[in-house]
């Protein structure tokens, strides 16, 4: 199998780094991202090659993935994940129904996106000889981590902050990872983890402080290219948090430029935030190319209740370089609108992902977008793994009034 990996560098400094060898972040301490030789894998690779590919789901793209060995990709099975249309919400926005699209994440092993990033992080993992990763985690990382580790027999350690959705957890934990509860953020989590280092020797798999978690969110960029016949939507609002999604997909849109694959102009990348934790969207509001630390974080869309990003600047860049923007929506309209889904198309999202929609429907009102624009929204989990409104209504059997029936 060949690699077109060139080298390692330093996503503020540009410091290069040895491509094979275990990094975390820089000497800046900064992300570390993975560069390929484009112009050799342009002359090699095809983009009917791709599409041709008997390689399954995020794996057809492996030409622009790190794993050198086939032996050491570790997979539970990862699919395409469906484009997803909502008409008959769309028609209540205004719409006709066929210009925005929900990308279901949530079809992925372990039901969320983080199975493409922990997978390509646990691939490399075995590559490189590591044997216990540690990670924080709001939920579905942890999860992810668990079940692709115990798939390669490397041992995992996750902590979780005490207030992680308890099907997140329990998931986790059964899935063969050493799972704590901490009384803190998940920043907190980090700092134990961090911390622990040099006593427990194990290899810190956070959002952005290794290289690989990156690259296999990017394949949701080249999947939705692929998907869309080599074209994309004008816009893309993605639920922000740590925010390897949204760099790693305009990472890969810029990658596909350069090989030729693509040609359309690029979509207006757009981060969304809860109100209770919105550091990217109140930089972003204040025209700063850092977020400061958001205090008190708290938001019912978990996996988007990160005070602090390492790749702050890199999301910002993304949503400067697209014409994009950042946006932030309250709790009830969340809830509101993933009630919403699910009554009128069925559609069962994650808060995250109904987060993505009720900014969307903000941002049509506001007119930061329009009916016209093709937009994809992504939900990146499913709404199974959080809690859901209790049934209340109730009938006996011995006695059944019918009338109740006629009321709902």
């Amino acid at each position: 199998m060949v690699s077109y990996v060139s080298h390692l560098e330093c996503a503020e400094s540009g410091k290069k780094y040895e491509k094979g060898k275990i990094h975390t972040v820089s000497d800046l301490g900064k992300p570390i991202l993975v560069k390929y030789d484009l112009e050799r894998l342009s002359s090699e690779i095809s983009r009917d090659s791709i599409e041709n590919s008997k390689n399954p789901g995020m794996w057809r793209y492996s030409p622009l993935l790190p794993v050198e060995q086939e032996e050491n990709r570790v997979s539970l099975g990862e699919t395409i994940t469906p484009l997803v249309n909502f008409p008959r919400l769309a028609s209540c926005l205004g719409s006709n129904g066929e210009t925005a699209f929900v990308k279901d994440e949530s079809r992925l092993p372990t039901g969320s996106f983080k199975a493409r990033g922990l997978s390509l992080a646990v691939s490399m993992a075995k590559e490189l000889g590591i044997r216990h990763l540690a990670i924080p985690t709001n939920g579905n990382a942890g999860s992810a981590l668990a079940a692709y580790a115990s798939r390669a027999g490397i041992k995992t350690t996750v902590l979780c902050p005490d207030n992680t959705p308890e099907i997140n957890v329990r998931e986790t934990q059964i899935q063969g990872a050493d799972t704590f509860l901490v009384n803190g953020l998940i920043d907190e989590c980090g700092e134990i983890i961090a911390n622990g280092k040099e006593l427990l020797d194990w290899f810190a798999v956070s959002t952005l402080k290794e290289p690989y978690r990156i690259e296999g969110k990017k394949t949701m960029g080249l999947e939705l290219a692929e998907q869309m016949g080599w074209n994309l939507p004008d816009v893309i609002f993605y639920p922000t948090g740590g925010g390897t999604g949204i760099i790693g997909m305009w990472k890969g849109f810029l990658e596909m430029k350069e090989l030729g694959w693509i040609d359309c102009k690029l979509p207006r990348m757009v981060a969304v935030q809860s109100t209770g934790c919105a550091p990217i969207v109140k930089a972003w509001n204040e025209g700063k190319n850092f977020a400061d630390y958001w205090e008190n974080a708290e938001t019912i869309s978990s996996g988007i209740r990160v005070p602090s990003a390492l790749g702050d600047f890199l999301i910002l860049d993304s949503i400067k370089s697209s014409n994009g923007f950042a946006i932030s929506v309250t709790d009830e309209e969340t809830i509101e609108m993933q009630k919403e889904l699910g009554e009128k198309d069925g559609l069962l999202l994650c808060p995250e992902g109904a987060a993505t929609l009720a900014a969307y429907k903000n941002s049509l009102k506001s007119g930061l977008v329009s009916l016209n624009d093709r937009v994809v929204l992504f939900n990146t989990a499913t709404g199974l793994k959080y809690p859901l409104p209790e049934v209340e209504a109730s009938i006996k059997k011995e006695d059944v009034d019918y009338a109740v029936f006629k009321s709902k």
